[in-house]
């Protein structure tokens, strides 16, 4: 794992995807999957699956936040049915079980907007037997990537490889138990927030999301 120790990092994030696939490209004579997390992790996966010349796809996944913080993660869902939760945070905020379904039916819902946005009727690629890798564009408590993770692990990856631009350490062992391999390229002792690494990390909007992957597709066609 390679460490830096000054903020700005990366320029934005298709900087931070041509930085991780650098330390990738070993994997592309293996014709991986790469899974980038929307909205922030696709232009991130998008430069991964470009150089290492593979196939893009995304796995939909929602914070669950705080009620009175939605800030705050208690929780994560994806995609296919899983879910996450921080037993502690929500036995230190005293949330019940109804409070507890009423945000999970609430980003569920936002969770299905995302996949008919993104994906309409095409079916996902399925990642039984082969190298996959998780594409995120940073990482601060991990609870989102937890959830995506092992959502790809119910479908029988070969190998399972997590790729994130930055993360704080404790988040770092804490993802190394959930794949067979973590590439991290700047793990600071302290994480304000992922943004501080990137010089322009404005909002990723669906538009951009859903012109990421139609790109990705039209390379996999004409090659």
């Amino acid at each position: 794992m390679a460490l830096r120790n000054s903020p700005g990092a990366f320029a934005d994030r298709s900087d931070a995807g041509r930085q991780l696939a650098a330390r990738l490209l070993w994997l592309a004579d293996e014709c991986p999957l790469v899974i980038g997390l929307p909205r922030g992790g696709i232009p991130v996966a998008e430069q991964v699956a470009m150089l290492l010349r593979a196939p893009l796809e995304f796995l939909a996944v929602r914070k669950l936040g705080a009620p009175h913080n939605p800030e705050y993660g208690i929780g994560a869902i994806a995609e296919g049915g899983t879910k996450v939760f921080d037993q502690e945070a929500l036995a230190l905020l005293e949330i019940d079980g109804g409070e507890l379904t009423g945000i999970v039916e609430r980003e569920s819902a936002e969770l299905r907007r995302r996949v008919e946005a993104y994906r309409g009727d095409r079916e996902p690629a399925c990642p039984r037997d082969r190298i996959v890798i998780v594409v995120d564009d940073g990482v601060a408590t991990g609870v989102t990537d937890t959830a995506a993770l092992r959502q790809v692990r119910r479908h029988r990856p070969r190998r399972l490889i997590l790729a994130i631009p930055v993360s704080p350490p404790d988040s770092l062992a804490r993802l190394r138990g959930e794949a067979d391999e973590v590439v991290c390229l700047v793990a600071p002792p302290q994480l304000r927030g992922v943004g501080q690494w990137y010089a322009d990390f404005g909002q990723v909007s669906d538009a951009e999301v859903i012109a990421a992957l139609a790109r990705a597709r039209h390379r996999d066609i004409a090659t």
